[in-house]
């Protein structure tokens, strides 16, 4: 720029000292400073804050403005709507003071060049702070020739302060709307020919001594506005060499066309091409690490390459990035050496890295509650159940060697009282195991946790976990294993003795039957129906992001029909109440459904559309199936096999049914047992000994008991924030290992082999096609949705293929979405199968590595009758 600007109150150089975040906003005062350190930023100038606070005055809008905004209810997003298009009407209406006119034409006639192009882009008072990134809230216009153009850019630019976004997002940042000002910044356009972004550390791992590259080809919009799937290249920051590179297909980009930019289809010879060579990508990061030591912290910087040259056209620090991240553990110690240890049964249902506090609570309680549930049940245990569930690198296994004593006790102790357990198995579930269970919850449920000594909360968490802990061992003999060996015994009879060829497979006979999980399909989809009989009331819960829902369930004011919006609370929280407490995971620091609704909201949604299938009617279909096969073969079969196939199919229904109302019920003292982790967990905060109550979860039983006591006492407490930080860094490392199925691995445990019932190994999991357990035929391809845990069941959309680690009962929901089903863990006994088979999907489980080889996104096909999965 030739002149000189400094003296004008509403324009400033780019350079100019006196462009502050207060005279310029954030971008411009980040440009200022990129500028001066001698560092290629197209040239431009600002239009200061106070010429928007001129145009402000003049017009006299902010009584307006004020006006419009007392509507805004954040929990409604159209109020934000109805409030921003009055005010950027009012700013649409209005005229540029003639002095403000004129500096900015001044300011535009002095860049280099006739009537430059130039990109117009806000600059908030607010915006690129170490502590919010506000990144996008407001407006960027490209691609803007002549005076007037660049006039009424700007105006626009100030309009999008009040753009229904912003306002919403100001407003849940604590933001208020008094003094509000923006200012804008005017550069060169650079006519890019790739552009994209720099983060000068790994946002993903937090590795420092990394830089991360997204690239793609045209201007920058594309990659910033999440249009295009970029290259991505992660760099080594001292040496500038490329550690890994992902050349992405890349369809669209963003295009100059005349008054403005759209997106247009990348050319063919350039889709798959790397955008960026190893010597430019070094070269980048080197810009980067001028730019971090400018900053003295990690940066996120937005770049454009025109002609063989990078400009910087916008820099702000990083927001969020998480902490260094540790490397994943690659040897698993074993504290027997000889093992053997493996990732089955009920570990099934510790698919993650326990937290400490399941560590050292729950799992204790476990070993302890298997020596009692087999000594009342069969009248003594094997010595080995000392530590029959363990922990290596956090992860739950068994330990299932037997010595020669034990062996004993299996062949003279457990062997004769197996016809017994069977017999007596669904009524001791029934009038003992459950009634035991629930009358330990009942007892604490009527003690409200804020009226409790902080020891005896944490006396309180160990008895449900302990009433949890033999409710779930009892539940192994009478239910789960029953129901593994009466099912695979009607199999054989049915395949032996009745099976012809045509004839549907053997679980057909044990599909429909009424159990808890199809129970609470059929309560959601009746509340679905009596949501559609008020129009007002399902449009609004259609149109409204689920967990926004989720938010509003204690608000009686979300709705013009208050009484109509309290009528679905109440019933809604009902539902939860009755049913929520199933579990996602053993671990009691992962929350529920009673916690976490969002996958029953959006199965809600989808029974509102009329989409997925009507449970009633599929159960109904499936009762039928079963009655029309079952009769089948009582014509075909007399005498003893008639009476062996009677036998075995009342026996391997009964149980198919007690497993699935079982496995609902494992986390019936979960809600309350959380209540009370929760209130110890806010009392520990409050003391300072951590930063978040959830933080109670990451402490060691020791420790909280330890504590618990000192604050009954009055005692300040320890801050134990430096502590539970190494911990999570250690399990989020941990989460990024594939435990073993197996350790030592063996081909036959017991004599059993293992491929029998365990996942398929990642040792064999090298291409393109995914080994498992055929678990429900048909065979299906589309888009996979991979979801770790239930902060990820808002991104399944319906006809996605559900990737998962295991699926309990808690997921049944999704499957209302899915059109298929892959897992990790799981066997054709397991109730993913079950479910799967109950809607007619196909599914392959107990893949041992679906979670990590395939990408949320990816087009797979499932072939649920071979057992495969292919990824090509």
């Amino acid at each position: 720029m030739t002149m000189n600007l400094a003296s004008f109150e509403y324009v400033l150089s780019l350079a100019d000292g006196q462009a502050t975040l207060e005279t310029v906003g954030g971008k411009g005062a980040s440009l200022a400073r990129l500028v001066a350190a001698g560092l290629p930023v197209p040239d431009g100038f600002h239009v200061t804050t106070a010429a928007y606070r001129r145009f402000v005055a003049e017009n006299n809008l902010q009584p307006s403005i004020l006006a419009a905004l007392e509507t805004v209810d954040i929990g409604q997003p159209a109020t934000l709507k109805v409030a921003s298009t009055a005010i950027r009407a009012l700013f649409a209406g209005a005229q540029t003071p003639p002095d403000v006119a004129g500096a900015i034409a001044m300011a535009y006639a002095a860049l280099a060049g006739q009537d430059p192009i130039v990109a117009v882009r806000s600059s908030a008072t607010a915006e690129d702070l170490p502590e919010a990134s506000f990144a996008g809230q407001q407006d960027t216009f490209l691609n803007i020739q002549g005076y007037e153009e660049v006039l009424d850019a700007v105006k626009r630019c100030w309009a999008s302060l009040w753009t229904a976004r912003a306002i919403g997002y100001r407003a849940r940042q604590g933001i208020g709307a008094e003094g509000l000002s923006l200012a804008v910044v005017v550069q060169t356009l650079v006519p890019a020919e790739a552009a994209g972004i720099l983060f000068t550390a790994n946002p993903v791992t937090g590795q420092r001594d990394q830089a991360m590259i997204s690239a793609a080809w045209g201007l920058g919009e594309a990659v910033v506005g999440g249009l295009v799937t970029p290259d991505a290249l992660i760099v080594d920051k001292a040496s500038g060499a490329v550690l890994e590179r992902q050349t992405a297909d890349k369809q669209i980009m963003t295009a100059r066309v005349d008054g403005g930019t759209e997106e247009q289809p990348v050319p063919a010879e350039l889709r798959r091409a790397p955008v960026l060579d190893d010597e430019a990508a070094a070269e980048l990061v080197r810009l980067g690490v001028q730019i971090e030591n400018l900053y003295g912290m990690p940066i996120d910087i937005e770049w454009a390459l025109a002609d063989g040259a990078f400009a910087i056209v916008q820099a702000r620090p990083i927001t969020a990035l998480p902490e260094p991240a540790l490397e994943p553990p690659n040897e698993w110690p074993m504290p027997d050496p000889k093992g053997p240890y493996m990732r089955g049964s009920i570990a099934d249902f510790m698919p993650d890295p326990l937290t400490p506090l399941f560590a050292t609570v729950g799992v204790p309680a476990i070993n302890r509650a298997m020596a009692r549930t087999l000594e009342e049940l069969i009248g003594g245990s094997p010595s080995i159940l000392d530590d029959y569930l363990t922990t290596i690198n956090d992860y739950a296994y068994l330990h299932v060697k037997l010595g020669c004593r034990d062996w004993l006790w299996v062949l003279f102790g457990m062997g004769p009282a197996l016809p017994r357990l069977l017999r007596n198995g669904e009524r001791h579930w029934r009038e003992v195991a459950r009634p035991r269970y629930a009358e330990a919850v009942a007892r604490w449920r009527e003690r409200p946790p804020r009226d409790l000594p902080a020891a005896e909360l944490m006396d309180g968490a160990g008895e449900l976990t302990a009433a949890m802990a033999d409710y779930l061992t009892a539940l192994q003999v009478d239910a789960i294993g029953a129901a593994a060996g009466t099912e695979g015994l009607f199999t054989a009879v049915y395949d032996k003795l009745v099976k012809r060829e045509g004839d549907p497979p053997a679980a057909t006979l044990l599909l429909g039957a009424d159990s808890t999980p199809i129970q609470a399909e059929k309560a959601l989809y009746d509340l679905a129906q009596w949501c559609r009989e008020r129009g007002d009331l399902a449009a609004y819960l259609l149109d409204t992001p689920s967990g926004q829902i989720a938010a509003q369930l204690a608000d009686d004011k979300a709705l013009p029909d208050a009484d109509q919006w309290r009528e679905w609370q109440r019933r809604f929280r009902a539902h939860l109440a009755q049913y929520g407490h199933t579990i996602y995971d053993l671990d009691f620091a992962r929350p529920l459904p009673v916690d976490e609704p969002l996958p029953l909201l959006e199965a809600l949604k989808l029974f509102i559309s009329s989409g997925g299938t009507n449970p009633h009617e599929r159960q109904q279909k499936l009762v039928e199936r079963r009655q029309e096969a079952m009769q089948a073969a009582l014509g075909r079969v007399k005498g003893l096999k008639l009476r062996l196939f009677r036998w075995a199919l009342r026996w391997a229904q009964a149980f198919a049914l007690v497993r699935e109302d079982s496995i609902f019920d494992i986390g019936l003292g979960y809600p309350v047992l959380r209540r009370m982790l929760h209130e110890l967990g806010r009392r520990f905060a409050k003391a300072r000994a951590i930063d978040d109550p959830d933080d109670i979860y990451w402490l060691e039983r020791a420790e909280v008991e330890h504590k618990a006591a000192a604050l009954d006492r009055g005692e300040s407490l320890e801050n134990l924030a430096g502590r539970i930080k190494e911990r999570k860094a250690v399990r989020r490392a941990e989460k990024r290992a594939t435990p073993p199925q197996q350790l030592p691995p063996k081909g036959r445990v017991m004599g059993v082999k293992t491929d029998a019932f365990m996942p398929v190994s990642a040792e064999e999991q090298t291409g393109d096609i995914l080994k498992g357990v055929a678990a429900s035929p048909g065979q299906v391809t589309a888009t996979a949705r991979v979801l770790l845990g239930p902060e990820d069941f808002a991104q399944m959309q319906p006809g996605d293929i559900l990737v998962a680690e295991i699926t309990t009962p808690a997921w049944t929901p999704l499957f209302a979405l899915a059109a298929g089903v892959v897992t990790d863990i799981g066997g054709p006994l397991s109730h993913g199968s079950i479910v799967a088979r109950e809607y007619g999907i196909p599914a392959v489980l107990g893949t041992g590595v679906a979670t990590r080889r395939i990408q949320s996104g990816q087009v797979i096909t499932v072939d649920g009758s071979d057992g495969t999965v292919d990824l090509s």
